[in-house]
């Protein structure tokens, strides 16, 4: 993992620094850089990234809002661990928000969230899976999907879990997934067919979570640090 060139705080206000902060540690989280578990030390940190302390902590709030950090006290701070359970919930989580989603942009969708939804298909398909943009194509697509619900918290949430499923890829590896592929989804959403679309992403969704849970059975020493 190459160091991130140092941040100007003249060239930023401090918001923005902690932004960019927060960006660089959720990244190296997601791609599994900084391991589940591991202890993080601000001024190691700080000195890493070339900026004071406040914005670090500022960014450290923002991460364990969001999952990816948690708090210890008098310990400090370290990446938030993995485990079965979590893996679970997230998928059940996901299942229950991303048809929901689905749902409501396909009633309330227009003409430009179908043009969204292609386009975001079109880059996944076109984007090899050993490319190091497939993370960020396949996640686009799912945003896109959420995004004509004009529900802001809850493309949000969508993208949460998605991310946070995203790890897992990230420690367990490429994993075979047998379900509806993401144009069936997409031609479905696009056409308005409700109750097929969001069976198919139902299923998608379910198998994508099976695989990764078989996935870590097979590698337990990715699981390390699982809390019951």
């Amino acid at each position: 993992m190459g160091k991130p060139p140092a941040f100007r705080p003249s060239e930023a206000r401090k918001e923005t620094i902690a932004t960019r902060v927060a960006g660089v540690l959720r990244a190296e989280i997601l791609a599994a850089d900084l391991p589940p578990g591991g202890k993080i030390n601000l001024d190691r940190l700080r000195e890493r990234l070339g900026v004071s302390l406040a914005p670090v902590r500022e960014a450290m709030t923002r991460l364990v809002a969001d999952g990816l950090v948690e708090v210890e006290d008098q310990r400090g701070y370290r990446v938030a661990p993995v485990s079965s359970a979590n893996l679970t919930e997230i998928t059940q989580l996901r299942l229950a928000l991303e048809p929901l989603a689905l749902e409501t942009a396909i009633a309330r969708g227009s003409l430009e969230w179908e043009g969204a939804v292609l386009a975001a298909l079109h880059r996944l398909e076109r984007t090899p899976p050993a490319d190091p943009g497939r993370a960020a194509a396949h996640r686009a697509f799912h945003a896109a999907l959420a995004d004509g619900a004009a529900m802001p918290m809850l493309a949000a949430f969508c993208l949460r879990l998605l991310d946070l499923t995203g790890r897992y890829l990230a420690l367990l590896g490429p994993v075979q997934v047998e379900a509806p592929d993401h144009a069936a989804i997409a031609a479905a959403a696009v056409s308005r067919r409700g109750a097929e679309a969001c069976d198919l992403l139902t299923r998608h969704i379910a198998a994508s979570g099976a695989a990764l849970a078989a996935a870590r059975a097979a590698r337990p020493a990715a699981f390390e640090e699982e809390r019951p």
